[in-house]
């Protein structure tokens, strides 16, 4: 790549973002955006607060989606003429100006690639991510809450608002598990590659022989869910416990009894909230998390039953996901993906995106596979 001409990596990289721009129909959303414009000035819209908040965030959103695909066309345009005004004045720091815009460009345009590929009927919603400590006891425990900050770290990267519903802390250190939201949208669409079990290897901080430790914990990502989704729930299939909120150590952080669990008990499935102080509120917080797991949970029936009827096992795709080993070596690597990297410090520190972007192409691939 180094030694192609910039004017053909240039119409190289023109061309795949004209079939991004076909992809995304940007004069389908300049329309759009129009049309929200015009909704948003009413002052009536926003006697129903529930709808003037998506009508607002669907503007923000497709406002935004279209600006930087604009932004990213005129860089290019732009750069075509950089190297002509390097080349005409032979000048070395113009050109080393222009090889770095390139090189960011090329690295913008393929995040784009990736978005086109979001494309699932609820890829555009919020994430739920619940995390829980699996096999290997008090270094799980803390594998969990490790993996907790990794995530939030990454949101907090790309300025992406999130809340903590509930953290059960484990007694000697780390978590139990955790659920938190990413509000932002397309979180749904961009995390759920990260679904399945996570492994770390590496000498336990907890061992005081200093012995290898492997330890499991298991990540869940699904939607949020919206008033248009068809989830019923009657009364009679639900159990709800109210309980003291705690911190770390068992450490009370609330003195009523505030924190609600909701088990389903046709499903088995238990949510649980202790964010806010009212038991009201996380009682309504618990079950939007129980909706959400639930409509998950068909959306999954569903793709099984697609996948029998074809003949495969695309489902199983969640169990087997990602390594993470500190000793003898440095790597983290994705089974399903391989991308691999030894710097380990800052994939924990929330630099992800890699691994990500593979997920994303390699999800669009298996469900593509005979669709």
């Amino acid at each position: 790549m180094a030694d192609q001409d910039p004017a053909d990596q240039i119409k190289e990289l023109s061309s795949t973002l004209s079939s991004v721009e076909a992809v995304l129909d940007l004069e389908a959303k300049r329309t759009e955006i129009a049309q929200l414009r015009e909704q948003s000035a009413d002052p009536e819209l926003w006697s129903d607060q529930g709808n003037a908040q998506k009508v607002t965030r669907r503007l923000s959103h497709l406002e935004s989606v279209v600006s930087k695909v604009e932004h990213i066309r005129q860089r290019l345009d732009d750069l075509s003429v950089l190297y002509e005004l390097a080349a005409s004045e032979d000048d070395t720091d113009t050109r080393t100006e222009a090889d770095t815009e390139l090189r960011s460009l090329r690295a913008d345009i393929g995040d784009l690639e990736v978005q086109t590929l979001l494309s699932g009927p609820y890829d555009e919603r919020e994430a739920l991510v619940t995390i829980n400590a699996q096999a290997g006891g008090i270094d799980a425990a803390d594998w969990a809450q490790m993996l907790q900050r990794m995530y939030l770290r990454w949101a907090e990267r790309h300025g992406y608002p999130t809340i903590v519903y509930d953290t059960s802390y484990a007694e000697e250190a780390g978590i139990k598990s955790t659920t938190f939201a990413v509000k932002a949208q397309f979180a749904y669409g961009t995390l759920r590659g990260e679904h399945g079990t996570h492994r770390l290897v590496r000498i336990s901080p907890f061992d005081n022989q200093n012995r290898r430790q492997t330890s499991f914990a298991g990540v869940d990502v699904v939607p949020v869910v919206e008033q248009s989704d068809d989830i019923d729930i009657e009364e009679n299939e639900l159990r709800i416990d109210v309980f003291r909120s705690s911190g770390p150590g068992g450490q009370s952080v609330n003195t009523t009894d505030s924190a609600v669990r909701i088990t389903h008990l046709p499903t088995g499935i238990v949510v649980s909230c202790q964010n806010e102080k009212s038991q009201i509120q996380n009682r309504a917080t618990a079950m939007s998390v129980l909706k959400a797991r639930l409509l998950e949970r068909k959306r999954r029936e569903e793709q099984a039953e697609i996948d029998e009827l074809r003949g495969e096992s695309v489902s199983s795709w969640g169990t087997q996901m990602r390594n993470y080993v500190l000793h003898p070596y440095q790597s983290v690597k994705d089974v399903r993906t391989n991308v691999e990297t030894g710097n380990t410090t800052a994939v924990l520190d929330g630099e992800i995106d890699s691994f990500i972007d593979g997920e994303i192409r390699w999800l669009r691939g298996v469900e593509g596979a005979g669709a």
